[in-house]
């Protein structure tokens, strides 16, 4: 969203934004503390956390690495890296 400094930031403010940039423009971020990890707003890390914690139940009840590959379309290193994180947690 584009909206113009003069319209929102107090004078002085932006008298000193300007002795670093001018006639260009600059992009300001959220706050940290307002930004939201990856894949937390559309839900693909709750998806994945879902899809692993399968993976890792089933190797669990002795499913196969090589079965589990196929169900889930990954790579033989990923169903292995996927059970070894459930170990340690």
């Amino acid at each position: 969203m584009y909206i113009k400094a003069e319209d929102v930031l107090p004078e002085t403010l932006l008298e000193a934004i300007q002795e670093y940039v001018q006639g260009v423009e600059l992009y300001i971020p959220k706050r940290p503390e307002e930004r939201l990890g990856w894949g937390e707003v559309n839900g693909t890390r709750r998806q994945i956390y879902k899809r692993n914690s399968e993976i890792a139940r089933k190797a669990a009840q002795g499913e196969s690495i090589h079965s589990l590959m196929e169900q889930y379309h990954l790579s033989y290193d990923s169903i292995r890296k996927i059970i070894s994180a459930s170990r340690k947690e």
